[in-house]
């Protein structure tokens, strides 16, 4: 049987320091960097989603950054088709793939090399259903769908107009429901075998304390400005790249005429939440490597004992 090929992920919480041991194992083993951040994908998004910086990169090639625009709808779908081809050609050029992120979903996916069922922007069908919702109300087609899809209704929020619509769409397109389709996505192989180091902090506070540093250091570099510039180019508050952690809540402060440094402090709150959703989401993987930083991280050491498992188990 033929071998899959082997990448490294390197995943963690926000603010763990996943984007420095990772550039600086892409430095040391030969290797390229492929975000796995579902909003550093979005071009003049740099500061609140924390972009690795030149430095930062250590000049090592990092891919999956600023590849869409913020009036964009960017998928997971859209990640894994993007992405794949990236990994696979680090692969042919003999250098190996590092997966950095913390968005659990996108790695998840990347690993198994998911299919998902085709979408056809131009069939005007999404619009329709969309149509259909506002005029017949979002129940006419949850009754749809638990006729068409019982699973699928289950599984999908009766307030969750997104989800519903894009499993009335699956059914409609390809004439299989999206129960069947993930069910058969599920049953293929992973298209790669990933050695997986995980990052945290033995204290959550010391994890606190450095997301609450972070979120300060994001503001001093100009973030508030970032945000009206984004909103002051006709970027809409309520798209999607604008519900991430920084933008939504200085866009709704900004809207609102409240002080931004209330924004901030709501940032570090939904920052210290969503970490804590990373952990849950990162903890499931029994064969993840953890690595607990000190209160002050040693990226020498991290970086020592990172090597020599990647050097144990093959992957150099």
């Amino acid at each position: 049987m033929e071998s899959k090929p082997n990448i490294l992920v390197i995943c963690g919480p926000t603010a763990s320091g996943k984007t420095a041991l990772a550039a600086a194992l892409a430095q040391r083993l030969g290797g390229e960097v492929v975000s796995a951040d579902s909003m550093q994908v979005y071009r003049r998004m740099d500061i609140g989603t924390a972009k690795p910086t030149p430095d930062e990169t250590r000049g090592i090639p990092h891919h999956m950054i600023d590849v869409a625009d913020p009036e964009e709808n960017y998928s997971v779908a859209r990640y894994v088709q993007d992405a794949v081809p990236i990994v696979d050609g680090i692969l042919a050029r003999g250098k190996l793939p590092i997966v950095a992120g913390g968005t659990g979903l996108y790695i998840d996916h990347l690993v198994a090399g998911r299919q998902f069922a085709p979408f056809e922007a131009d069939s005007g069908l999404r619009e329709h259903l969309q149509n259909r919702a506002a005029e017949e109300g979002l129940p006419a087609l949850r009754t749809e769908l638990e006729h068409i899809d019982p699973a699928a209704a289950v599984r999908i929020h009766p307030n969750d107009e997104k989800r519903t619509i894009r499993a009335l769409e699956v059914f409609l397109s390809t004439g299989k429901t999206i129960t069947q389709h993930d069910a058969e996505s599920r049953a293929l192989p992973n298209r790669y075998a990933p050695l997986t180091i995980a990052l945290n902090f033995q204290e959550r506070s010391w994890l606190w304390e450095r997301i609450d540093r972070r979120v300060d250091e994001m503001m001093e570099r100009g973030l508030e400005r970032e945000v009206r510039e984004l909103l002051a180019s006709g970027v809409s508050p309520s798209c999607t790249a604008m519900q991430a952690i920084g933008y939504k809540e200085l866009s709704a402060a900004i809207s609102a005429g409240r002080p931004v440094s209330k924004g901030a402090e709501e940032v570090k709150l939904r920052s210290r939440q969503y970490a804590k959703r990373q952990l849950t989401w990162f903890r499931r993987n029994r064969e993840a490597h953890w690595y607990n930083w000190e209160k002050i991280p040693n990226f020498s050491a991290a970086l020592a004992l990172s090597t020599k498992l990647v050097s144990e188990c093959g992957l150099q």
